[in-house]
């Protein structure tokens, strides 16, 4: 690692301070990623702010049909709440499968959002769900955050605060994961909303995406065999030693089924 001030600030305000004052810095949340990159010597930051005594920004609140989880808190958490099992139980089942029980212990909902990693689960649940993100700055919908690879709509020194889920009538999420890694080659999550059906892809592209042509199928009819037949064009998709793009396109009909059965509970 390269050399580096520590900042520990004890609120999301004071953070936002910190990466105002310090522009070369970089915020550090669970530091599954950032870590790493600076071991490898890929980021230099002059400063590295840990939101980990940020405590307003821990915590999981239900208000009517709403989950509002803290952006720092552990995926590990998410995974174990009774309001988020209740409410939103996909979304429970999708924390406990994220990487192995240390990463659970160690990473945070909003660490993975603000990296948008192309293969992370969290971001097909924040699509899937049509979830909204909170900033010290601003409300973003999920539609809207999301820009590319490892590209959100965050600013400079703007920090996500917390996320808030709606419930869904049914929802599922599922993926074909990378036996080493356990990120996803390709993921789904759906969820059969009051106002219509969303499904989002992540792993598959340089970004999480919503697939128009199985929603509106799901919409007519909430079964795996109304999109057995919809197939992805693997133009816009990955392709590396993992796995080849037409395999990823072949795959997201396939887990988009699974996560529709699931969601089904069949």
């Amino acid at each position: 690692m390269y050399a580096f001030t520590y900042h520990r600030p004890a609120s999301a305000a004071d953070a936002a301070a910190l990466a105002l004052k310090h522009t070369d810095g970089k915020i550090l949340a669970g530091g599954q990623s950032l870590v790493q990159a600076m071991k490898l010597r890929l980021a230099s930051p002059s400063d590295i702010i840990d939101l980990g005594t940020a405590k307003d920004l821990v915590g999981i609140s239900q208000k009517g049909n709403q989950i509002t989880i803290g952006a720092m808190t552990r995926h590990a958490a998410v995974e174990q709440s009774a309001e988020v099992k209740q409410l939103i139980p996909a979304l429970a089942d999708l924390a406990g499968g994220i990487g192995d029980r240390q990463v659970r212990h160690m990473g945070t909902l909003g660490g993975a959002l603000a990296n948008n990693d192309p293969a992370a689960c969290y971001p097909a649940a924040v699509l899937g769900l049509g979830a909204t993100i909170q900033t010290n700055k601003r409300t973003i919908a999920a539609d809207d955050f999301f820009k590319g690879l490892y590209e959100t709509a965050l600013e400079s020194s703007e920090i996500i605060t917390a996320v808030t889920f709606p419930a869904a009538k049914r929802a599922a999420y599922i993926k074909f994961k990378n036996p080493a890694s356990r990120f996803a080659l390709v993921g789904v999550f759906v969820a059969q909303m009051d106002q219509g059906v969303r499904l989002a892809v992540t792993g598959a592209a340089s970004c999480v995406f919503r697939v128009p042509e199985m929603e509106k199928a799901l919409g007519a009819a909430f079964t795996p065999e109304s999109i057995a037949k919809i197939h992805v064009s693997a133009d816009d998709l990955n392709s590396d030693l993992h796995a080849a793009a037409d395999y990823r396109a072949h795959l997201i009909t396939v887990m988009a089924k699974r996560a529709v059965s699931k969601a089904l509970g069949q």
